[in-house]
């Protein structure tokens, strides 16, 4: 008889490198891949990203400028459990608790009524080859051109993504992660929960965001396609605020507003299971 156990996971932070979290173990296994990277130490606001992997807080971008937003690249203040960055038009507190074993970050995002962002826990994974992504069958996937190479035929000029359904968008099976192939995708699923299996475990990701607020988990498979001059494998599952990559291609709908109150809330509950036998 197969049983499935919860696994509490535990969180460090790096607040003076941009709030990003250097560690979510639990179970004898860290989910969390980090690549070493001297110049991570020295960015300031306006730096082009430094990928050293963890979870960075992407806000109010992914891609375009800021690359990879802005809240990255400032120091943060407070504590692990309440801290706060403070960019250009904005303030973000992050508060991280524990509910049953589950890591549970709540976010509060202080602006002008209707700044418009898009915000992700850019997260990188240390998964296997054989590990997948798991989400609701023919959930809205948006896939970016750098798949293009996967497709077999040229990239729509003027497009900034393409629409298919899930788990294979456009034929593509973006579920699997598999082995280096030299190729890199992109995808944005219109889904606020998505389930990483690797092996026995498995890692749960879900987001809570006011009703009205465009939820979506970005997907950025890197099987050794990136960079160009010195590739790596680099896995990321990111539950995201929004539904583009870069807010200056969001239409209607795309992006996350801030309403009236001047302050927007939203949570990530994250959490991992073991299959045993019994």
């Amino acid at each position: 008889m197969v049983t499935t156990l919860r696994i509490p996971l535990h969180p460090r932070f790096d607040l003076a490198r941009g709030g990003r979290w250097t560690s979510l173990a639990g179970g004898g296994r860290e989910w969390l891949w980090s690549r070493p990277d001297p110049a991570r130490a020295d960015v300031a606001p306006g730096a082009e990203f430094v990928d050293a992997g963890g979870v960075e807080e992407c806000l109010p971008t992914v891609r375009g400028l800021p690359d990879h937003g802005d809240a990255w690249s400032r120091p943060w203040e407070g504590t692990a459990a309440r801290a706060r960055v403070r960019g250009a038009g904005y303030e973000l507190l992050r508060r991280v608790t524990e509910e049953a074993g589950a890591v549970v970050a709540e976010y509060r995002l202080s602006a002008d009524p209707g700044y418009a962002f898009v915000w992700t826990a850019h997260a990188l994974l240390d998964v296997g080859d054989d590990a997948r992504l798991v989400a609701p069958a023919g959930t809205v996937t948006r896939v970016y051109p750098e798949a293009a190479g996967l497709l077999g035929r040229p990239w729509p000029d003027g497009v900034p993504y393409l629409e298919g359904r899930w788990p294979a968008p456009l034929g593509l099976p973006l579920d699997r992660f598999g082995p280096c192939d030299g190729t890199a995708a992109g995808a944005v699923l219109r889904c606020a929960a998505v389930r990483v299996t690797d092996g026995a475990d498995a890692l749960l990701l879900r987001l809570e965001a006011p009703g009205g607020v465009p939820v979506s988990t970005a997907l950025w498979r890197n099987l050794g396609g990136f960079p160009a001059r010195a590739p790596y494998r680099s896995i990321g599952v990111e539950p995201m605020l929004g539904a583009v990559f870069d807010l200056e291609e969001a239409g209607p709908g795309d992006a996350a507003v801030v309403p009236p109150s001047g302050e927007l809330t939203w949570r990530l509950v994250v959490a991992a299971e073991r299959m045993s036998d019994a």
